[in-house]
């Protein structure tokens, strides 16, 4: 007997041949996934997954597609489908209330501006300091570290003499999410715009 998985496998293998449009190019890879409230997954980071898997979660009936790539269909020998570009769970996934502390989330926090002299910087130029050096005994959590850039954070050191502009703080999710919205989105695909 055949599984619906193999089945699935061999409609997302490798060997499927894919119609592009050779325009749009490396843009045509992700699937932006919305809860069943019609709202992103996740902001933290953004919920888009690969074609193949959004594939594989039509087949399961796990999802509802609201928008299409256009010019983008996969075939196999004995079926066929155009690619979504959005698509809704049928079921509703819980949110964590309380974000995950990580470099990204605490950047998106701080607006990715250092908190030291108050500019912003692309993420490559950021760092992260604790505001209680870890050699005072201070601690790596939320309500001690900041964004910083390279120059304010070597000029700090492991000293106390220099103070964040805004104290830190552990931010709800939905702070941070806002947050987020403030920030640029890499948009695959222009419906994403009305659920972002």
């Amino acid at each position: 007997m055949v599984s619906l998985l193999s089945i699935i496998k061999l409609f997302v293998s490798p060997q499927i041949n894919i119609s592009v449009d050779s325009q749009r190019g490396d843009r045509m890879s992700d699937v932006l996934v919305l809860n069943a409230d019609a709202q992103p997954v996740s902001y933290l980071p953004l919920s888009a997954i690969q074609w193949k898997e959004a594939i594989t979660y039509m087949c399961l009936d796990k999802v509802t597609v609201l928008d299409w790539y256009d010019d983008w269909v996969v075939r196999s020998a004995h079926w066929e489908t155009r690619v979504p570009a959005v698509i809704m769970l049928k079921e509703m996934m819980r949110r964590r209330r309380r974000p995950r502390f990580s470099k990204t989330n605490l950047y998106i926090r701080d607006l990715y501006t250092c908190q030291y002299c108050n500019t912003s910087h692309i993420r490559k130029d950021l760092t992260l300091d604790h505001v209680k050096p870890i050699c005072l005994g201070g601690r790596t959590e939320w309500t001690n570290i900041v964004a910083a850039c390279g120059p304010c954070n070597v000029r700090k050191g492991n000293k106390t003499h220099m103070k964040p502009i805004r104290v830190p703080h552990e931010p709800d999710y939905y702070e941070l999410v806002n947050k987020r919205k403030q920030l640029d989105f890499a948009i695959k695909h222009p419906a994403w715009n009305q659920y972002l």
